[in-house]
């Protein structure tokens, strides 16, 4: 429906320019008086009539943000700032010292009529940061100037959006809201919204999604006059209830429902109708001219474990407290920087923790709003769990366990679990020698869990007795019952410990097999994960093998194995010794398979722990015995390219069980069990 509009003089709005007609050559087509209608021409509004009878599609947006925008030849609009986020620009007008500076009189667009269109869109993209409950912010609204009547305005809280005018009768005036619920916008993501008004019905389109459609009893008035009225950009033309998020298009569009002139978009969330040439691009400016409008970057910096980098914020920053250096995540990999050359220097004991009895394991884990923890797996009746608190590992809680091996830390969803290894009763734990040496005696069921491919698994080497050759199982968690469920057995030989990677879209399982019943010289396997099991991939001859550690180093994926004992009751020269090598292996794509990298003598080797230091990568071994004393240095090993893992730091241990390796806020730290003294001790890098 067209507005009837009539200039000062009662007559019809004139026309900007002669306009001719096809109906007859040179016949000069009269203007009509029943209506107007809407255009720009150089920025302006512009009136034709309904005897031009112009389809929607010609009459143009009206950007109304650009207004305030102030040209570049002339004083910034004071606060005014240019920020950048999530790979567009936006303006951010908190910051304005008065409401009236991001304003402009109505008339300006409103040139030869002064009603506001009865059909429009109103098309905004902005980006909303978190707001309080029952907070409202504005967009934009209209305001009468001499008796501050608001006449239109949009307005958002938490979840919803409010479209406000100003509707006349005989019998007076009321303000109207066309209410929208649940509308997603304080998610710090930028979205593009298009409000259609058409008689009596409101459409709201967000990022090109599905229209909600809302019908009200009393439709948008014909004839809302623009006269002595003020537009204000951000507010309602006071302080209170000032936009705080970043504004990147705000476009008025005569006429029709602008979402087809804008859907569907590469882009949906940036769809764009029209948006001041300041925030498409930047133009260059000579070194020693200050920028006409402030501009910034919308930074996120995170603290803490290497987070996940993908392409949803491209602005994101991440420090690492470990190498001090700061990095960007670009696409789907972190760029460096600024970052200090950080080398190791030497290490030093930072705590001495004494625990309820010997400790065959440790796992150090993080729980969002808890904190850094470590779970102690003691021999005795009980294991104890330590909190990092003020710089100090302190003990946070006690858990009843049975001469406890292992503890595995795992998460599915949001819940968090923790997984113990108790040993089975009646037999005595620890390290030593028995009247059948054994590369770990006594240590019997060990227990790993990993989430992937949307799916959970918990492994399992059971206690094995008398009889060390028996099936290991593998769990899946059932989401609908809220448990593991057996899902697939392996042969396994005194199974001792799994190790779950994924090289691309592969998924591997590795166990190391220790005994056997008569040798310690046994095969340990590896699985892959196809069509819905494990299958096995490849086999390495192991000596007692404890423990597998898989790691990257640049592109090139390594798998160390820590061989514990050399063993055999049948062979005719006895062989026993716990002096022994342990092995690295490299994977080959091109064989597609692991190839020996290095051997590195150690002593009865139970743990491998990977870590990183600035650029430099290290390998800790926990060598438990010599054959003669449990008092064996565990070693660390540098990465020097072609010269492989170098020994460069020797820590004396003592029954050296187990090594971690964790990060705070105030440095980098090793710890390691002791399955012969009570006592665990945190060990500080100290760095350069």
């Amino acid at each position: 429906m067209l507005h009837p509009c009539t200039d000062a003089g009662g007559g019809a709005c004139p026309l900007p320019g002669a306009h001719r007609a096809g109906h007859g050559e040179g016949g000069v087509l009269e203007q009509s008086s029943r209506g107007c209608f809407y255009g720009e021409a150089t920025g302006l509004l512009r009136i034709t009539t309904a005897a031009l009878s112009l389809p929607p599609t010609d009459l143009r947006p009206l950007d109304i943000l650009a207004e305030v925008v102030p040209p570049r030849d002339s004083s910034p609009s004071g606060g005014l700032r240019m920020i950048q986020a999530q790979g567009a620009r936006g303006f951010h007008l908190s910051a304005v010292d008065s409401p009236r500076l991001l304003s402009f009189p109505a008339s300006r667009i409103f040139l030869h009529c002064d009603l506001f269109p009865e059909e429009f869109s109103i098309v905004v993209t902005l980006k909303v940061f978190n707001l309080p409950p029952k907070k409202n912010e504005y967009v934009f609204t209209v305001v009468e100037e001499a008796s501050d009547t608001l006449l239109v305005g949009l307005r958002y809280s938490s979840d919803k959006l409010h479209f406000l005018f100003l509707s006349q009768e005989l019998s007076g005036s009321w303000q109207t809201r066309v209410t929208f619920q649940d509308v997603p916008l304080t998610d710090n993501q930028w979205h593009t919204l298009v409000l259609a008004v058409s008689e009596g019905s409101f459409s709201l389109t967000v990022d090109c999604s599905v229209p909600t459609d809302v019908m009200v009893d009393t439709p948008f008035p014909m004839s809302l006059t623009m006269k002595g009225s003020r537009f204000f950009i951000g507010s309602r033309r006071r302080k209170k209830g000032t936009f705080t998020g970043l504004l990147r298009q705000l476009v008025l569009l005569p006429g029709s429902d602008a979402t087809s002139q804008m859907c569907p978009s590469r882009n949906s969330r940036l769809a764009v109708l029209s948006i001041p040439s300041v925030l498409r691009d930047l133009t260059g400016r000579p070194e020693d001219e200050r920028p006409h409008y402030p501009y910034e970057a919308d930074m996120k910096v995170t603290l803490g474990p290497r987070p996940q980098c993908s392409r949803t914020e491209d602005a994101r920053f991440w420090f690492d407290v470990s190498r001090r250096g700061l990095y960007l995540c670009v696409g789907n990999e972190w760029i460096s920087m600024i970052e200090a050359k950080v080398k190791l220097d030497y290490v030093e004991e930072y705590q001495s923790l004494s625990t309820p009895s010997e400790t065959l394991g440790i796992e150090v884990f993080t729980i969002p709003h808890v904190g850094l923890l470590a779970a102690a797996a003691n021999r005795q009746a009980s294991s104890t769990i330590y909190k990092w608190v003020d710089g100090k590992f302190v003990s946070y809680q006690i858990l009843a366990t049975h001469q406890a091996q292992a503890w595995k830390y795992f998460t599915i969803g949001k819940k968090s679990f923790l997984a113990v290894a108790n040993h089975r009763q009646g037999r005595e734990g620890g390290l030593g020698k028995s009247p059948e040496p054994r590369p770990l005696p006594e240590t019997e069921a060990l227990i790993n869990a990993h989430s992937h491919s949307a799916q959970s698994w918990l492994y399992e080497a059971p206690s094995r007795g008398d009889n060390h050759n028996i099936d290991s199982v593998i769990y899946k968690w059932n989401p609908r019952s809220g448990q593991f469920e057996a899902n697939q057995t392996l042969a396994t030989s005194g199974a001792y410990d799994w190790e779950f990677f994924t090289v691309g879209p592969y998924s591997f399982l590795a166990v190391a097999n220790t005994f056997n019943g008569t040798s310690t010289k046994v095969f340990s396997h590896m699985y892959v994960w196809l069509l819905g099991s494990f299958q096995l991939f490849q086999s390495f001859l192991t000596f007692g093998a404890a423990d597998w550690e898989v790691f990257h180093i640049g592109e090139r994926l390594f798998l160390a194995v820590a061989n514990s004992h050399s063993y055999d009751s049948e062979a005719r020269v006895q062989n026993n010794s716990y002096t022994i090598n342990s092995v690295i292996y490299e994977l080959n794509v091109t064989a597609q398979m692991f190839v020996k990298f290095q051997d590195i003598p150690t002593y009865s080797a139970l743990d491998w722990e990977f870590f990183s230091v600035g650029e430099d990568y290290f390998l800790v071994v926990a060598n438990s015995f010599d054959g003669e004393s449990f008092s064996v240095n565990s070693i660390i090993y540098r990465w020097q390219g072609y010269e492989g893992f170098v020994a460069v730091h020797h820590l004396p241990t003592f029954g050296c069980r187990d090594w971690e390796a964790f990060n705070t806020t105030t440095g980098s730290y090793l710890m390691y069990s002791s399955a012969k003294e009570p006592l665990s001790r945190v060990l500080r890098l100290k760095m350069s």
